[in-house]
């Protein structure tokens, strides 16, 4: 959540920074600012909403300068109006910050009391008003600067300005990630490589507990004990190109259409055609060996760490423990010598999964990581990593890096199973066959399902709830289609385990509740079956997502159907996800919410 870019350049600043938001607007915001040096002197522009509103004050009061810094907001201390817009600060300084600052009402109390004058309800005044305080006292920038990090408590990214010196910025990295682009006679801070990318492919991510002093030369940066430290400089193979939606409505949208090609790209990538089995870069352990792994991840991506486990367990016969990112640390949970931790993020910046992954390397395990984007902090800190090559994502509700990560988790399952012995090879052929022939189904869904697809969210639209049935494998695409309509349409829903139906959610049917049956043919089909018998006998409207054999067999108690095309049940949990995110965005598209930039949202979770 939120977006920093700062800017040491040759020409005006502002259009420079104004591009770097935009293309941070994915991560989520709620108000935006830019702040620039204009002989000398701070000035600031601000605007609550979105990024056109910011664009029309500066179009109607134009900022110069070549040095400034710019902020996306996503509100946490403080509603999100102009005032408590970024950049905050003073005469003397201005400051962006990602993260929260924990101690800010205890410096808070401690800076008025000495005099300092604040205007914002902001955690974020607190940094400014400190470094405010030590320039007043005759420090240095940099001595300021440092001084006030020691202060700090919580998560923070920062971007600093200063007064009087249009050369100089200052960065700081506490467990939110920032990176300094270097270009020819300009320098660039960023929260996001991606933002960084129409200006310099040439980038030094901060370490936690760094900071960093840039000035038109170069950068030079500190670890947290103050001592100068090397950071070595990176191509990044993010591309500058404009990301625009073509000729979708949305980025949502275009990216559902991007299924095809990314699970394509993923399954390519590890899965040698000739001998029909995965090929796995060197991960750093002996996959043989492996006692038990212990998976974590957020939101989407814990869904399909879920699916994950049951083909990892299945498969290798490798025990799979799972949990929330944001509770396992705090479980404080026992780990096996010699496991392995499994963490799957789209963004590779997920504070919470982050912050497991910490608690897993104290814990002795081996780090293997699912990521989409090379340059994170998570790809840095892992043992091993596997890509998911889906490209951005600019949707705030995660789409094709979902069926991406699916796409990886069922070749690790695979590579697993082999080192283990668990499967034979001809197995192995039968199962990445069906793994390949996914892409395909994928483009025929989208092709000749979206019909479909529309006239069922007609029904969905009109619900105030609505639950998702699934069992095994497909129960976590339950979940990720119940999360799907809450993210972008506003409809309160709900995965179950479809056995789990009468274990209470039973007592919410009735003939005004949608209730989506995922029901693959397979092993469970009969099972699912029953369950949706059960909800259809309570006045329930059910929807089946099914194959031909299990429409003909159900499509009586259906209110409307979904036919996909036959496929092996190991591979079915990825090909139903691209029909129920489907439906979630038609429903979002006839209630005239906004897909891409759902309310309260974002799509990099920094802080906890």
């Amino acid at each position: 959540m939120c977006g920093i870019v700062g800017v040491i350049g040759s020409a005006e600043a502002a259009p420079l920074l104004l591009e770097g938001l935009k293309r941070l607007e994915y991560r989520g915001y709620d108000s935006a600012g830019i702040a620039t040096l204009v002989g000398g002197h701070i000035e600031r522009r601000r605007a609550p909403g979105k990024l056109i509103n910011l664009a029309r004050v500066m179009q109607e009061d134009p900022l110069p300068g070549t040095t400034g810094i710019g902020h996306t907001r996503w509100a946490t201390h403080g509603a999100p109006t102009e005032s408590n817009a970024h950049p905050h600060g003073t005469a003397r300084v201005s400051v962006v910050h990602n993260g929260i600052i924990e101690n800010h009402a205890e410096l808070r109390a401690e800076l008025e009391a000495c005099g300092q004058v604040f205007s914002t309800e902001t955690d974020t005044e607190t940094v400014a008003q400190l470094v405010d305080f030590l320039l007043a006292r005759g420090l240095a920038p940099a001595d300021a600067a440092r001084a006030a990090f020691v202060r700090l408590e919580g998560a923070y990214a920062l971007a600093i300005l200063f007064a009087g010196h249009p050369d100089l910025l200052i960065g700081a990295q506490h467990g939110a990630p920032l990176a300094v682009g270097y270009g020819d006679g300009e320098m660039f801070l960023g929260s996001d490589a991606l933002a960084l990318a129409p200006m310099t492919s040439r980038i030094a991510y901060l370490r936690d507990g760094d900071w960093t002093l840039v000035t038109r030369e170069g950068a030079r940066f500190y670890g947290g004990d103050g001592r100068e430290v090397s950071r070595e400089i990176k191509r990044t193979a993010l591309s500058g190109a404009a990301i625009g939606r073509g000729a979708f409505r949305h980025f949502m949208e275009k990216e559902l259409h991007e299924h095809p090609a990314v699970i394509g790209d993923s399954l390519h990538r590890m899965v040698d055609p000739r001998t029909r089995s995965v090929v796995l870069p060197s991960l750093g352990f002996d996959m043989a060996s492996v006692p038990r792994i212990t998976m974590t991840a957020c939101g989407s991506a814990y869904y399909a760490g879920l699916v994950g486990r049951n083909w990892i367990e299945s498969l290798a016969r490798i025990p799979v423990d799972a949990d929330v990112a944001s509770e396992f640390r705090y479980r404080d949970p026992p780990m096996s010598p010699g496991g392995v931790g499994l963490l799957i993020s789209q963004s590779g910046e997920t504070a919470d999964t982050l912050a497991a992954l910490r608690t897993m390397r104290e814990g002795g395990q081996s780090i293997l990581s699912i990521l989409n984007v090379a340059e994170s902090t998570m790809a840095r800190e892992s043992d091993a990593v596997l890509d998911t090559v889906a490209g951005p994502e600019i949707g705030v509700a995660s789409t094709k890096a979902f069926t991406a990560q699916l796409s990886v988790l069922a070749c690790l399952a695979l590579a697993l199973a082999r080192a283990r012995g668990t499967i034979v090879a001809a197995e192995e052929a039968v199962l990445t066959d069906a793994l390949l022939k996914v892409p395909g189904h994928a483009a025929e869904i989208l092709a000749e399902g979206d019909e479909a697809v529309r006239r069922i969210a007609a029904i969905v639209a009109e619900a105030r709830d609505v639950l998702y049935l699934g069992r095994g494998a497909c129960y976590p695409i339950a979940m990720e289609g119940a999360l799907k309509l809450k993210e972008i349409s506003y409809i309160h829903a709900e995965g179950y385990a479809a056995g789990e139906m009468k274990h209470g959610p039973i007592a919410l049917i009735d003939k005004s509740v949608p209730i989506i049956g995922i029901a693959p043919s397979g092993p469970l089909f009969e099972k699912t079956a029953s369950n949706l018998q059960e909800a259809h006998a309570r006045g329930g409207q059910i929807i089946l997502l099914s194959d031909a054999h299990g429409v003909a067999k159900l499509r009586h108690i259906a209110v409307d159907t979904l036919t996909l095309p036959d496929i092996h049940p190991f591979a079915a949990p990825i090909l139903y996800t691209i029909p129920v995110q489907l439906l979630a965005y038609h429903v979002a598209v006839l209630r005239g919410t906004d897909v891409d930039q759902p309310r309260n949202l974002a799509k990099s979770v920094t802080v906890e």
